[in-house]
């Protein structure tokens, strides 16, 4: 009799469905006979400049050593993170991305009799770490698209462990500034950890945004996850930290896979820190193509959700999903996000002017097929 090796898996994993990520530009090439070339893709909130050039130039030089292990402590970028963000040494955590960190902090503060609240509509990796370990995850209804900070704090109890907030949120772009935060967090008790998701927050031009890594002497009970892989331009190194008090990062880092951070994104992750034109630039082509995308929006008589990460939820109808095709069979890639309980949306990363144009193009033309021209 043939095993069933799906039953042999731990619970929780056993109802897990893979995280789902953008369709890449190569497969959607071979699936329609399309040149890679013209094809764009806007689905996975990636910098559309591409690499800074220190950067690039910085893993250039880390190939010689490819045959040596990286540093696993990451002193480096460690080093350079703490001039950055005025904190310790001891207090960040390196990852293979945010999502790793994410991971290795529910493993290390959450198991099977726990609870871990999160928000309807937040990102997807939330619940899924949450599962796997067996904890309970407690998502709390959304308001306006975003969290619900009072419910959120309201809904603790003593089962809970962890609380993960987006700030901003993905994949509604939604943001909560500093009275809000405070509040937030002055509500929950200090033995519930609360992980502050900024993995979009370079893109936030002041207006009195809640700096997480501001709020960390406060909160003792507060971990600020951060990546490089969006406005600092590396999201092919897979590079995250966490910053917190030394004592969590120290229990992180029991837990931590050694050399989970490679050599070659090191180097980059450290050399593009001190490349402040190219964060800039990239926050001003991703504010200009927002301001591009939601005035073909409004033109068109389609409602969005506003956000303050490099992506915008546009509302398309109940034909999203041929909608997704349409512009898939013109070689434009963006995110359905039906599966976040949003089945009427369709999430676009921000992209150079001629590629919001080019998308503009696509979905007006899509719809003009599908009847649903204005």
């Amino acid at each position: 009799m043939a095993v069933d090796y799906q039953s042999l898996a731990v619970r929780g994993v056993q109802a897990l469905s893979p995280y789902q990520p953008g369709k890449p530009i190569e497969e959607l090439a071979r699936e329609l006979g399309l040149d890679p070339a013209a094809i764009i893709k806007l689905a996975s909130n990636e910098n559309p400049l591409g690499p800074s050039e220190k950067a690039l130039a910085a893993a250039r030089e880390a190939l010689a050593d490819l045959c040596l292990y990286p540093d696993g402590n990451g002193f480096e970028l460690k080093q350079a993170l703490a001039k950055r963000f005025g904190v310790e040494m001891s207090q960040i955590t390196l990852g293979n991305g945010s999502n790793d960190i994410l991971e290795v902090i529910a493993r290390c503060f959450a198991d099977a009799d726990a609870e871990v609240i999160f928000s309807q509509y937040a990102f997807a990796v939330y619940p899924l770490v949450t599962q796997a370990i067996g904890a309970r995850g407690v998502a709390v209804p959304a308001r306006d698209w975003g969290h619900d900070l009072d419910a959120m704090a309201a809904a603790v109890t003593d089962r809970t462990k962890l609380i993960f907030v987006a700030n901003p949120n993905n994949p509604t772009g939604t943001v909560h500034h500093g009275d809000a935060m405070l509040a937030f967090l002055e509500k929950v008790p200090e033995r519930v950890l609360v992980v502050l998701d900024e993995a979009y927050c370079e893109y936030l031009q002041g207006d009195g945004y809640a700096d997480g890594v501001e709020l960390l002497s406060r909160f003792p009970n507060l971990i600020v996850c951060r990546t490089f892989s969006k406005a600092w331009g590396l999201a092919a190194l897979r590079v995250g930290y966490s910053i917190s008090s030394p004592e969590i990062a120290d229990i992180l880092n029991r837990v931590r896979q050694p050399f989970n951070v490679d050599s070659i994104a090191l180097a980059a992750a450290t050399a593009v820190l001190a490349d402040e034109d190219y964060l800039k630039r990239s926050c001003d082509v991703n504010a200009a193509g927002m301001k591009q995308l939601e005035t073909a929006f409004a033109e068109m008589a389609l409602p969005y959700i506003p956000s303050s990460g490099n992506f915008i939820a546009v509302e398309v109808g109940e034909r999203a999903g041929d909608v997704y095709q349409g512009l898939l069979q013109r070689g434009v890639i963006v995110r359905p996000v039906g599966g976040y309980g949003m089945p009427r949306h369709l999430r676009v990363s921000i992209g150079l002017p001629e590629e919001n144009a080019r998308f503009v193009e696509a979905l007006k033309q899509t719809l003009e097929s599908l009847g649903q021209g204005r």
